[in-house]
């Protein structure tokens, strides 16, 4: 070392602030890259979709539910755990648009800004929104597209009827979701809602059956008897074939038992028709 370099004052530690900062940016160039390597993954399944002659939907609602579970039961530190679930929501949604572009159609009978919130946090940005004016519209909509997802409300208001009749001809949509994923009583978003697409016959999530029953009569003591099966009246109403119902029951529930178990309070069924599934509740104290 020289005497001139002796001279020279010892460079200033970096600032505690500035050092926090150049970690934060470390950590957020480390995120990207890994963004950018997964959505290479990504590309290399499609090559190999391709290459296989798989032409399946893209659409994985199994893998997506059991992901969303692990997510929001993982500590989430300092974020709150909507900060994670939407982050996820819009990198599994916006990585099945780069494998086939979609849109989802959403019912907006009940306010468009609270479905179409949903649909963002779901879905994110990059996905289109397309209206339409309630349940019907959103199964049209669905089923004279080649792959769009649909989105509507539950809770669909009484004039609407037995407005599940349009998914239980065998090539209409079928319920592939509910969303959210994780219910809990703070949820941003928490418009309980399901999603259709056209009829896949892999990647569903086949823990909750969601069917339509036609009952002769509907009979109060047909409440317990779902109870027990673990079982959901969803919604019904009424018209010249009797009571039509639609049930979300567990997947080990046989239709068979269903509808033995709704004879025996004489309360007998003229059709069952499965019109979709998805993964058990999943509810969040």
């Amino acid at each position: 070392m020289s005497e001139h370099d002796s001279l020279m004052p010892a460079p200033t530690p970096p600032l505690p602030l500035a050092a926090l900062r150049g970690e934060i940016d470390r950590i957020d160039a480390a995120i990207h890259a890994l963004l950018v390597e997964r959505g290479e993954v990504v590309g290399r399944v499609i090559d190999a979709k391709r290459a296989a002659g798989d032409v399946g939907s893209a659409f994985r609602p199994d893998r997506e539910a059991a992901l969303m579970r692990s997510i929001v039961l993982k500590n989430p530190g300092r974020w709150p755990v909507d900060a994670p679930e939407n982050i996820w929501r819009v990198i599994l949604a916006t990585s099945t648009f780069t494998q086939v572009p979609y849109a989802v159609h959403a019912d907006v009978s009940g306010g468009d800004m609270p479905i179409r919130e949903s649909m963002r946090f779901h879905f994110g940005f990059t996905v289109p929104f397309r209206p339409a004016p309630d349940a019907a519209g959103v199964i049209a909509a669905v089923d004279a597209s080649t792959g769009d997802l649909g989105m509507f409300l539950i809770a669909q208001p009484a004039i609407s009827g037995a407005w599940w009749l349009g998914l239980t001809w065998p090539g209409a949509p079928k319920i592939i979701a509910r969303l959210p994923f994780a219910e809990r009583a703070d949820h941003p978003v928490g418009l309980p809602v399901y999603v259709i697409a056209r009829p896949q016959n892999e990647g569903l999530a086949r823990e909750t059956i969601v069917a339509a029953l036609t009952l002769e009569r509907w009979r109060k003591e047909a409440d317990g008897a779902l109870n027990a099966l673990g079982a959901e009246l969803v919604a019904s109403a009424g018209d010249a074939q009797g009571a039509r119902l639609l049930i979300a029951h567990p997947a080990d529930i046989s239709a068979q038992a269903l509808t033995d178990a709704l004879v025996r309070v004489k309360c007998a069924a003229h059709s069952y028709c499965e019109i979709g599934c998805h993964a058990k509740r999943f509810v969040i104290a």
